[in-house]
């Protein structure tokens, strides 16, 4: 497609997947060269050795942890942002309103989590560290279903089919991560949970660049008015103008 036709909007959930990846990577980076934990890429881990390579283990102690905390605070900050655009670009779409609702409901819950997993190391305060954890995969899970539902019922654009199944494959081996890492974390085998973690985790910031394909045929402006009208609207790009919409909140 002609990038001409694409609006700058494209760039925002591209912008998060690759800003978390590379943060989540330098504290992993860190954290190994300080021998706070165990490379993922050995082979396995012997008793009284270091810590398994668990992402919270890595971002637990500075200077990994300042690291950690600033990068899943942006995450939580652009993943909300792009939860709240997806909800208006959908709204006067759908015909049932209460998937898109829920669908935001869960996605904010999920931003939060990430607040928590940053903020509160798993040293420093265990339960609110965990509370994130169940929070950001619980609902990151569910958000994921309930989009990739919403894609393939909306089709917008005819791109209904191009973005839904991989959706669809993105969501299915995301469940599967989060099962296979609680089996894994109860019966004690660390270091294949922790590398089913990061794999569940890139999973899903892949799934979060996946609204570019959508995003790109709209724009999302915030308008001041005296009357409080138009606070927030969106509409379809300068090229599509002759099925110009507009959605207000």
């Amino acid at each position: 497609m002609d990038g001409k036709k694409c609006s700058v909007w494209m760039f925002l959930p591209l912008v998060f997947t690759l800003f978390t990846s590379a943060g989540l990577w330098i504290v992993y980076f860190i954290a190994v060269e300080d021998n706070k934990i165990i490379p993922l890429n050995v082979p396995d881990r012997k008793p009284g050795s270091k810590s398994p390579p668990y992402i919270s283990i890595a971002g637990d102690a500075p200077p990994a942890s300042c690291v950690f905390s600033q990068v899943m605070n942006m995450a939580a900050f652009l993943a909300l942002v792009v939860a709240v655009l997806r909800f208006i670009q959908l709204k006067p779409k759908v015909l049932n309103p209460w998937l898109n609702v829920i669908g935001l409901i869960a996605l904010c819950l999920t931003s939060f989590g990430m607040t928590l997993l940053g903020n509160f190391q798993l040293s420093s305060d265990e339960e609110i560290h965990n509370v994130g954890t169940s929070l950001t995969f619980g609902f990151g899970t569910l958000a994921c279903w309930i989009q990739a539902a919403l894609t393939l019922k909306i089709n917008l654009k005819n791109e209904g089919r191009k973005a839904g199944i991989p959706r669809v494959v993105l969501s299915a081996t995301i469940t599967l991560c989060v099962v296979l890492y609680f089996i894994l974390m109860a019966q004690g085998i660390h270091m294949h949970a922790a590398r089913i973690q990061w794999g569940l985790v890139m999973c899903f910031l892949c799934y979060f660049g996946t609204f570019a394909v959508e995003f790109r045929h709209y724009r999302f402006e915030i308008i001041c008015s005296e009357y409080q009208e138009n606070f927030l609207s969106f509409s379809e790009s300068p090229s599509e103008a002759s099925e110009y919409q507009t959605d207000q909140v």
